[in-house]
């Protein structure tokens, strides 16, 4: 049976990670989020080291059980195995989607970049669950040079998927706005920022949650 993607996809950058009792703050960060209804989430490390991705994939593992959360790597289609993670995130410059459902299978969750202004050429016949757009707003928490597409833009992108692909929105999100974005044509509110730099990012996670169900 495939996946159920829900509406929200918390990404958890690294940046947030303290480097003092780094294990105990995301295996409570994990548990809490799991106890909140968590039940896909995005681990992204761009300059950390092997030992540190798998250390962390390990405790988040833990803390989110495999029966209850589905978690889903950056980059790094080559440590899907060791870290016991549900799928991978490629975007250019990794490996390519065709490459990363070689390696990982049927069974895994394979996610990609779809597009900004325009969808990529040939993105939407890619062997993967789900395509990601945008930055649809203004956002902190990765580099990119693509200006903001707004809900326009969204719904720009719908328009060339069809109905059946899993768009999932990046960028800038704040739960004012992710209404509209869902209305047009979004099936998934990636969020970042907003989750993981709020006091209680497993209390902001439900208030999503009740606002956006």
């Amino acid at each position: 049976m495939p996946f159920l993607f829900p509406k929200i996809y918390p990404i958890l950058d690294s940046a947030v990670i303290p480097q003092t009792q780094r294990g105990e703050f995301l295996h409570r960060l994990g548990s809490e989020l799991a106890e909140a209804g968590v039940v896909l989430l995005e681990y992204r490390n761009k300059t950390g080291s092997d030992a540190e991705l798998i250390a962390d994939a390990a405790v988040l593992r833990a803390a989110m059980p495999a029966g209850k959360v589905k978690l889903i790597l950056d980059d790094r289609t080559d440590l899907i195995e060791r870290a016991g993670f549900d799928g991978v995130h490629v975007d250019a410059g990794d490996a390519t989607p065709a490459e990363a459902r070689r390696l990982l299978g049927p069974d895994r969750i394979v996610g990609t970049f779809g597009g900004s202004e325009a969808l990529l050429p040939g993105i939407v016949s890619a062997p993967v669950d789900y395509l990601s757009i945008g930055p649809v707003f203004a956002t902190t928490t990765k580099q990119t040079t693509k200006p903001p597409i707004g809900a326009d833009g969204v719904r720009r992108l719908r328009q060339e998927t069809g109905p059946a692909a899993i768009l999932v929105a990046v960028g800038g999100m704040t739960l004012d706005a992710a209404p509209a974005v869902l209305a047009a044509g979004a099936s998934v509110i990636a969020v970042a920022a907003a989750i993981f730099r709020s006091a209680d990012p497993a209390a902001e996670f439900r208030r999503w949650q009740a606002a956006l169900h």
